[in-house]
């Protein structure tokens, strides 16, 4: 009863997202879908106020192969002359909404994972050639080769020493939509990696990928601030550096509050970041924000206040800036 209950609520969940086959056909989506790249596709789901989400890739470039209409009592979404690259998920929802505010209603939504099969592109092209993935101890790692074959081999190699990595299933496992997951990085798996395919041909190799161990603690900005000089004569310029040391894929935004802020003194502030190599593989980055008064006035001495923000958090710093 209780596997008979589980797939009647996904049919359910499953029911307002249809394909529009030939001669006014309609067929209820399953999980998975495998078309030839080329193909066109109507993808209909029931509703009158509905959300859909694609491959971003079709975002990016905004591809007029894509067209979505909203009618009376349906969303239509047209993909027109498919490509291996737009292989994806593909899933929609209905809105619920009061006034301006709006959320999903949960049960009525419906999604397809979509495989655009084309033997010369086994892999989902990226407009890259290099990407690089950081390998983080609190979460899973994904090497992000996915096939557009879901029947093909593929098997994940180290640049150098030139190996195959097996992949156990238990510590590294392939998942045909994400590509390569270590469930549990460690920096021993640091180093140039790429991924094989092989269905019914010639094996194609995908880009390569870099992969760089992060060990730094969760939670707001670690933050630093240091004035120079910080006593300074009338005229002279003086600097004002932000720093904060956190994790490579995480941004830090920056903000100031300085003497002459009121007055509209004026200040020239630089934002930028780098990666750096700590040894032992671990990779940081460095964010910085410089606040520079080039012509330092009586008005511009006292406290110089840096906010950096994360997505834990903010801290604040402070260094104080005297006249001669």
């Amino acid at each position: 009863m209780k596997e008979r209950e589980s797939a009647d609520s996904s049919l359910k969940s499953q029911s307002i997202l249809t394909q529009v086959m030939d001669k006014g056909r309609f067929q209820k989506l399953a999980t998975t879908l495998s078309l030839p790249a080329g193909q066109s596709i109507e993808l209909r789901c029931k509703g009158s106020n509905v959300t859909w989400n694609y491959p971003s890739y079709l975002d990016t470039f905004k591809d007029s192969r894509l067209s979505i209409k909203q009618l009376d009592r349906y969303s239509q979404l047209i993909l027109a002359n498919s490509t291996a690259a737009d292989t994806g998920e593909y899933s929609c929802w209905l809105q619920l909404c009061n006034g301006n505010k709006c959320r999903k209603d949960e049960t009525k939504t419906g999604s397809t994972y979509i495989f655009f099969t084309d033997k010369e592109e086994l892999f989902v092209p990226t407009p890259s050639y290099f990407e690089i993935v950081y390998l983080n101890p609190d979460k899973p790692a994904v090497i992000p080769c996915r096939v557009t074959t879901p029947s093909a081999k593929v098997t994940l190699h180290r640049e150098f020493p030139a190996e195959e990595i097996e992949t156990d299933g238990t510590d590294i496992i392939y998942d045909v939509k994400k590509g390569f997951v270590y469930m549990h990085p460690t920096s021993d798996h640091k180093g140039i990696v790429y991924c094989k395919a092989e269905s019914q041909g010639a094996p194609q190799i995908s880009i390569k990928y870099h992969l760089l161990y992060v060990e730094v603690p969760k939670g707001p900005p670690s933050t630093t601030i240091a004035a120079s000089p910080n006593r300074a004569e009338v005229g002279d310029s003086v600097q004002v550096i932000c720093t904060v040391l956190g994790e490579p894929d995480v941004d830090v935004n920056f903000r100031w509050q300085y003497p002459g802020q009121e007055a509209e003194s004026p200040v020239i502030v630089q934002n930028f970041w780098r990666l750096i190599n700590r040894g032992s593989g671990h990779t940081t980055r460095i964010s910085e924000s410089v606040l520079v008064v080039e012509d330092f006035e009586a008005r511009d001495a006292g406290n110089y206040i840096c906010i950096a923000q994360n997505l834990q958090g903010e801290t604040t710093v402070a260094t104080k800036v005297g006249l001669n």
